[in-house]
């Protein structure tokens, strides 16, 4: 036996369609299925510590110097 979660979406029709591959070719299988509805989560804020930093930042941004990159070879 074995067990096999997937999370699939029912249309408006209200039928759910699985697909489940198998390693069973040309033979009988008893499928037992339980279907749960998941519950819809609250988009999630963010934290009032890290809205905080928002315009934290004082001074310049510098970039670090680069070093020279070998040049390429073409795709033509």
């Amino acid at each position: 036996m074995q067990s096999i979660k997937v999370r699939q979406h029912i249309g408006q029709d209200g039928v759910l369609h699985l697909e489940i591959p198998t390693e069973v070719k040309d033979g009988e299988v008893e499928v037992v299925v339980v279907y749960q509805p998941v519950q819809k989560t609250e988009k999630r804020q963010w934290s009032s510590d890290f809205l905080s930093t928002f315009g934290a930042w004082e001074g310049e941004l510098v970039r670090a110097p680069q070093e020279e990159q070998p040049e390429r070879a073409s795709f033509e």
